[in-house]
């Protein structure tokens, strides 16, 4: 029988909840590395046992575990992030200047393929690899090449926080960057380009059709095809279907375009799921309502999905990697909070219902679907 475990990364540890294929009673692990900021756990899609984690306090700094059997125990691994030749600098919040700092991963991928093989999304906003399960990491420094010195921090930071493989391109591959936008390679990461034609940015750009500099929040695809791209973006819902060639908006009548996370139906490539935000300055649903939207068609069309969530007085946010799906039939769709709740649905996000409700503030989560 199939079993679903999710992995949980919070302010304060990480937290791994499993349960059978039904997914109506869950057991809840952690939390490991409690007291730390977990800001993502994830699991090989070769290897399901093979779990990595980034945690990072403001005391002592970065650290990577890795895990070889489940979260059950950890061990740490490599923790020298380096940037390739004279880093340089990029643009500050001010405009000025300002070194390149590796401060903390915000975003760990592993291989479709390679257990040892990690991509890793950093802040101050770089792209680092390990091919030796986590004890040596490399930075692929092309990605900062691409114009870098005009890359400025957004709100959070400046960080590499969308990582996307292509499953049927194993040298094609996407990132995300708050506040740079969306980055392609075709050649294993050596190269890369700009792909944000046909992002708007009026108010975080003086010229709204830059080539680099766009806040976007989140990217997603589904595995049976991968040249259509979902974006949340500071403002606006995206689609691509050329691959991040060019991009057209599909917030249609969404109740606020403005979000963080985004994600597609594991067995439905148009069904998309997103959480809108009231605004820019105001982190939680609009009017105290907590409702994932789901669109059918791609876009446009969007349907509240409200059954099981808290309707008044509710002033959590999701953030950008906080919502994940598995692939059981029919799907589960998954999300955590800044409230500490975790939310699935079993019912492709008909109705909800929480796992816990009384974790950390919810930084990540991931499902892995195991047989």
């Amino acid at each position: 029988m199939s079993r679903v475990r999710v992995l949980v990364g919070t302010r304060k540890g990480a937290f791994i909840l499993n349960a059978e294929g039904q997914r109506n009673r869950w057991e809840v692990s952690g939390p490991h590395f409690a007291g730390w900021e977990i800001y993502h756990v994830n699991g090989s899609p070769v290897d399901p046992n093979r779990l990595y984690a980034s945690q990072n306090t403001s005391w002592f700094g970065q650290m990577l575990q890795r895990s070889d059997d489940g979260g059950q125990t950890w061990e740490a691994v490599g923790n020298e992030f380096k940037y390739e030749g004279v880093p340089g600098t990029h643009k500050w919040y001010d405009g000025t200047q300002h070194p390149w700092e590796f401060k903390r991963v915000w975003h760990l991928e592993p291989s479709l393929t390679d257990p040892d093989t990690v991509y890793a999304g950093a802040e101050d906003a770089a792209l680092f690899k390990t091919v030796d399960g986590g004890r040596t990491w490399q930075e692929l420094p092309g990605l900062r090449g691409v114009k870098g010195d005009l890359w400025q921090p957004g709100a959070g930071g400046m960080c590499v926080h969308t990582i996307v493989l292509d499953p049927k391109n194993p040298d094609r591959m996407f990132v995300a960057i708050s506040a740079a936008g969306v980055f392609r390679t075709d050649d294993s990461g050596k190269t890369w380009r700009p792909v944000n034609q046909g992002l708007k940015s009026p108010w975080e750009l003086p010229d709204a059709e830059a080539e680099v500099g766009h806040c976007v929040h989140r990217i997603a695809l589904h595995p049976s095809d991968p040249n259509t791209l979902f974006m949340q973006k500071h403002w606006d819902v995206m689609r691509s279907d050329n691959a991040g060639d060019s991009w057209t908006e599909v917030s249609g009548d969404l109740p606020s375009d403005f979000g963080f996370p985004i994600q597609v139906h594991a067995h439905e490539p148009q069904t998309i799921y997103v959480v809108p935000i009231k605004s820019d300055s105001e982190h939680f649903p609009p009017d105290g309502r907590l409702r994932v939207y789901r669109s059918r068609s791609g876009g446009n069309d969007w349907e509240a999905l409200t059954e099981g969530l808290p309707q008044k007085d509710c002033y959590v946010n999701v953030l950008r990697d906080a919502m994940a799906v598995d692939a059981l039939d029919p799907c589960g769709v998954y999300f955590g909070t800044t409230g500490g709740q975790v939310y699935m649905s079993a019912e492709n996000g008909d109705t909800w219902s929480p796992i816990v409700r009384d974790l950390p503030a919810v930084l990540s989560v991931e499902v892995q679907t195991l047989q």
